[in-house]
């Protein structure tokens, strides 16, 4: 009995002895670790410098192989950057990270606005999407095709959690508007990374089609995206470098809502396209703000009837519906002489607009019409993609 208790209690040392040893190497290990781990400012190389865009960066460390992504505004007016590590290879994680880490590139992506299924589009990646946000408005034909197989996850105020948790994302694609995303503290708490993609506040378009590069990077395909985005560029800034004989077109843009009409800044990403399709923003606001102007209809009616071309004046296709539902403008100089034109002729079955999709990542073809709608001489039998004349 004195030897059976005895060799009970030596055991029981035994594995005493040993769970203390595990401990102290686990922590040991530990601190080894964690005195090799990289500071975020040893991410200082810039695996892509972009060219036009302003609200991202891609980096790694000198050694390593795992990528931080930031993105400097994920919201307008945001003031702090949001960062995801994309960890290779099981690299340790930065001293004092709290953003956002996946394992690898990402093979499931939730895409929370259209223009992101363009990108992973453009990038040969299309396959990564598997869930969307209102997925009746996507113009992607490879989405339509595969509708029964693509979630559908709402919009912000009614979206699916079930569903998003169901769909098993290895990361949910997230804008912000004037703040956070709804969607991304219910994120934190399920465990799902997201990243914020900020290409709508770009001003530049090619600006907007430079973050299919950040996109690609997510799903291991930068390479392909640097590849593809090289010579839109050129074709953007060929076209843009075109001179024009004679004085430029004057553009007015959008239509009346309520009693207030919205005027695009002189930053904006549709007057950068006028102006290097060899056209000319009839409107100057003098604050030199980001933001749209609001002048009343008195004053639209004015720069209206000046205008020589009446660009994307809302969800019109005609001008008999034009003149019927903005009875005052109907004698305006565009109206009088055929020259309005709308971004809206590639619509979804449900209205969802291709122009606000795919034209993110096709600014030269996008360029290509309104040089051609701005200077009709050059080809008269130029096919359209994304405008078209209202009759």
């Amino acid at each position: 009995m004195i030897c059976h208790n005895y060799a009970i209690t030596a055991t029981a040392d035994f594995f005493y002895r040993m769970k203390r040893i595990y401990l102290l190497l686990l922590a040991l290990f530990s601190l080894a670790c964690s005195s090799e781990r990289p500071s975020l400012e040893a991410f200082s190389k810039e695996l892509y410098t972009p060219r036009y865009a302003h609200g991202f960066t891609l980096c790694t460390t000198e050694e390593g192989e795992s990528t931080l992504l930031s993105t400097a505004s994920p919201w307008q007016g945001a003031v702090e950057p949001t960062r995801l590590l994309i960890r290779r290879n099981g690299e340790p994680l930065p001293k004092g990270f709290t953003g956002q880490v996946i394992e690898g590139e990402a093979k499931r992506v939730i895409c929370m606005s259209s223009s992101y299924i363009a990108m992973l589009d453009k990038v040969g990646a299309i396959e990564t999407v598997v869930g969307v946000s209102g997925i009746d408005f996507v113009s992607n034909p490879t989405i339509n095709a595969r509708r029964a197989e693509i979630g559908d996850v709402g919009y912000d105020g009614n979206l699916n959690y079930e569903l998003v948790v169901a769909l098993d994302p290895d990361l949910v694609l997230l804008y912000g508007v004037s703040n956070a995303s709804e969607m991304e503290a219910r994120l934190k708490e399920l465990q799902i990374p997201y990243v914020y993609v900020g290409e709508y506040l770009e001003e530049h378009p090619l600006g907007k089609a430079e973050w299919m590069i950040f996109v690609a990077e997510l799903v291991g395909r930068r390479q392909e995206a640097e590849a593809r985005f090289q010579p839109m560029a050129e074709r953007y800034n060929a076209i843009a470098q075109t001179t024009y004989e004679g004085l430029k077109p004057c553009v007015m843009f959008n239509s009346p809502y309520r009693d207030n009409w919205f005027m695009p800044p002189a930053t904006s990403y549709l007057v950068q396209l006028v102006t290097d399709a060899g056209g000319e923003y009839i409107y100057r606001a003098d604050d030199g703000d980001n933001r749209s102007d609001v002048i009343d209809l008195e004053e639209a009616y004015l720069l209206a009837s000046e205008a020589d071309v009446w660009l994307n004046p809302g969800v019109i296709f005609s001008l008999d519906e034009l003149c019927h539902r903005f009875p005052r403008f109907a004698d305006v100089k565009a109206v009088r002489e055929r020259e309005v034109w709308n971004n809206n002729a590639r619509l979804s079955p449900a209205g969802g607009n291709d122009f606000w999709e795919t034209g993110v990542v096709e600014p030269d073809v996008i360029l290509e019409d309104l040089r051609h709608l701005l200077h009709p001489t050059l080809d008269p039998t130029y096919q359209f993609v994304y405008h078209h004349r209202l009759q």
